[in-house]
C-alpha cells in the first residue's frame, strides 16, 4: 500500500485513459488565486469533503466522471451527499451542484430523502450516487436511512434492492435525456454463525443488472481501493484463516440516459 501523500504535493489529475483507476490519495490539491479562482499556482485551497467522514467518496473518482461526462455550468446531482465531496469537486470545476442526504453533515447540503428528491423532471445534467452498500456504517439514526438495511439480511436483501430501486428511479425522473450518471458501489462480505466463509453479497452485479434495464450501460470501472484496513496483518491474518477476501475494489458503473430507445415498458429494447 501506498504511502499517504502529503497535501500540496499530490500528482496532478488528468483524465485517466483505461478502465483501471488509481491514485495514491483520497484528494485531490486544489489551489486558488486571490480571487478565488481554482489554479494550480497559488496558494492551497484544501481538501473536497471530509476526510473524517466514514465512507467519503474519493474526491478524484468525481472529478474523472465530471471532467469526461459534464460541462461548466453543468447541474451535477449527488441525492446520498455525504460529507459533501461532490459539492465541493463542483465548485473547483465550475459546476452546479444539488447535494442532498437524509442527515446533511453541513449548511450547504439539503434535507431530502433520495427517493424523494424536490427536483423538477429532467433538471440534471449528471447524478452521482455512492450509497451504502453495508450496514457496518452507522449513517444516521433516521429509521428511513438505507445503510440500515442489509443486503444479506433475512429477507436475502430484498428491502434493500427495493430501496434502491425507488433512488434510482428518482435519479432517472430527474435526469434529462442523453445525459450520464454513475453508480460507486462495492460488493460485501461478513461472516455468519453456521456458513463456513460466510456470505457473500454481490451488491455491485445486482445493482447493474437493474440499471441495465433502464439506461445503455457506457463502461464498468475498477477503482483501486487503499483503504488503511488492507494493509494490517490482523485484518490480512483473518482473510486468510476465513478463506475470504477484503474489498481490494470499488466498481463505478457508467450509464447514459436514452429515452428513444426504451421500450413501453420502461424497459431498453436489445
Amino acid at each position: 500500500m501506498p504511502r499517504p501523500v502529503v497535501p500540496g504535493s499530490r500528482p496532478p489529475l488528468r483524465v485517466f485513459p483505461t478502465t483501471l483507476w488509481e491514485y495514491p490519495s483520497q484528494h485531490y490539491d486544489a489551489w486558488v488565486d486571490d480571487d478565488g479562482n481554482v489554479v494550480r499556482s497559488k496558494k492551497f485551497a484544501g481538501e473536497q469533503g471530509d476526510q473524517a467522514y466514514v465512507g467519503a467518496t474519493p474526491s478524484w473518482v468525481i472529478w474523472q466522471c465530471l471532467m469526461r461526462y459534464t460541462r461548466t455550468g453543468d447541474a451535477i446531482l449527488d441525492p446520498m451527499c455525504g460529507s459533501g465531496t461532490t459539492i465541493d469537486v463542483c465548485a473547483d470545476l465550475g459546476r452546479k451542484p444539488f447535494g442532498f442526504d437524509l442527515a446533511p453533515s453541513r449548511p450547504d447540503i439539503k434535507q431530502a430523502d433520495a427517493r424523494r428528491l424536490p427536483l423538477p423532471d429532467q433538471s440534471i445534467d449528471f447524478a452521482f450516487i455512492d450509497p451504502p452498500y453495508s450496514t457496518h456504517v452507522d449513517y444516521s439514526d433516521d429509521p428511513r436511512c438505507i445503510g440500515k438495511l442489509d443486503s444479506g439480511g433475512d429477507d436475502g436483501g430484498r428491502a434493500y434492492y427495493e430501496a434502491m430501486a425507488k433512488v434510482l428511479g428518482e435519479v432517472d425522473r430527474v435526469l434529462k435525456d442523453r445525459r450520464y450518471l454513475g453508480l460507486y458501489v462495492s460488493d460485501s462480505f461478513k461472516k455468519t454463525k453456521g456458513k463456513p466463509g460466510g456470505a457473500f453479497m454481490p451488491i455491485g452485479f445486482e445493482l447493474f443488472a437493474f440499471m441495465a434495464q433502464h439506461w445503455k450501460p457506457v463502461d464498468i470501472i475498477c477503482v483501486v481501493r487503499h483503504n488503511q484496513k488492507l494493509a494490517r496483518g490482523n485484518w490480512r491474518k483473518a482473510a486468510e484463516e476465513g478463506n475470504f477476501f477484503l474489498r481490494g475494489f470499488n466498481y463505478l458503473f457508467l450509464f447514459k440516459k436514452e429515452i428513444a430507445v426504451r421500450s413501453g415498458s420502461g424497459a431498453r429494447q436489445a
